[in-house]
C-alpha cells in the first residue's frame, strides 16, 4: 500500500502586528488640529491577510502610514512581534496604489533598487530572477515601465517590495488605479503571490467585494474621526465565488454596517 504524500505547507514568512490605541492628529494649513484616526487598537497574526475597508478620508491610509513607520502616533503603541515601531525599516514593505516605478531603469534594475538602497545587492543579486518569476515578468525584465501595462507596472512594484523579504506588506490601494478586469486579475496575483510567501498582508481599499474576496478579516472603519468599528471573520473558502451566496450576503451585511455607521454619526 502506498501511503499519500502530505500536503507542502507554505513557510510562512510574515510576523504578528499589533496596535494599541494609536490616535494621529494633523495640523491644516490654518493652524486648526483634526483628529484622522482615534484609538485604534488591532491585532493581527503571523501569515494573515486583513483588509481596512472603509470610504476616503477614514484613517485607512493614516493607520497603514504608522505601521510603516512613516508617521508617528500622538497616543499609542504599534509592535511587529515584539518589537516596537519606531520608524521606517524594510522588515515592512509598502506599496502604494501609483507603482512608482523609475522610468530610467528596466525591469530588472527597478526590482533590484530595493537591495541597492539596502547595500545588499551584490549578496542578493541572484534573487532578482526568481521574484521575475514569481510574478511572471522573467520575460519583460529589460524592458522599461512605458512598455508595460497597469497591471504589470503593479506587478514590478510587488517584486521591489518582497524581494526585501518583508514580515509584513501593506498595500495601499495598489489596484484602484486598474480597470476593473485588470483588477479581478491581479487580486488573484496577489492571492497567490501570498500563498506562496505567506508574508503577513495589510490591504487597504474601499471596495467591499475586493475585501471579501482577498481577506482573512476585514476591518471596518468609520468616517473621520477614523474608528475601528467591527472587525469581521471571512469564513468562506478559497477560491471564492463573487457570485456565491454566502459571499453576496456577507456583502449585504457589510453594505449595511457601513450605511449605519455613516448614518449614526451624521
Amino acid at each position: 500500500m502506498v501511503a499519500e504524500a502530505t500536503p507542502t505547507v507554505p513557510e510562512v514568512e510574515g510576523s504578528s502586528l499589533r496596535v494599541r490605541g494609536a490616535s494621529k492628529r494633523f495640523l491644516t494649513p490654518e493652524g486648526t488640529e483634526f483628529l484622522a484616526l482615534d484609538s485604534a487598537s488591532l491585532e493581527v497574526g503571523a501569515g494573515e491577510l486583513v483588509s481596512l475597508l472603509g470610504p476616503s478620508g477614514c484613517g485607512k491610509s493614516t493607520l497603514l502610514r504608522l505601521i510603516a513607520g512613516l508617521d508617528e502616533p500622538c497616543e499609542g503603541e504599534l509592535f511587529v512581534g515584539t518589537e516596537p515601531i519606531t520608524g521606517p525599516s524594510a522588515s515592512r514593505g509598502l506599496v502604494f496604489q501609483d507603482p512608482n516605478l523609475f522610468p530610467w531603469l528596466t525591469v530588472r534594475r527597478n526590482v533590484e533598487s530595493g537591495l541597492v538602497a539596502r547595500g545588499v545587492k551584490r549578496e542578493k543579486a541572484h534573487e532578482v530572477d526568481e521574484y521575475l518569476r514569481l510574478v511572471g515578468l522573467e520575460g519583460f525584465a529589460d524592458s522599461y515601465p512605458h512598455h508595460l501595462s497597469g497591471g504589470m507596472a503593479q506587478r514590478v512594484a510587488l517584486a521591489r517590495a518582497l524581494i526585501n523579504h518583508p514580515k509584513i506588506l501593506l498595500l495601499d490601494e495598489p489596484l484602484g488605479a486598474l480597470d476593473a478586469f485588470t483588477r479581478m486579475k491581479m487580486q488573484d496575483e496577489v492571492l497567490r503571490l501570498w500563498e506562496a510567501r505567506r508574508t503577513t498582508m495589510i490591504f487597504v481599499t474601499h471596495d467591499i467585494d475586493e475585501a471579501i474576496y482577498m481577506s482573512d478579516r476585514i476591518v471596518v472603519m468609520t468616517p473621520r474621526p477614523g474608528r475601528i468599528e467591527r472587525i469581521i471573520d471571512v469564513d468562506l473558502a478559497r477560491p471564492r465565488q463573487r457570485s456565491g451566496a454566502d459571499f453576496l450576503q456577507l456583502r449585504g451585511e457589510i453594505l449595511e454596517l457601513m450605511e449605519f455607521s455613516k448614518h449614526a454619526l451624521a
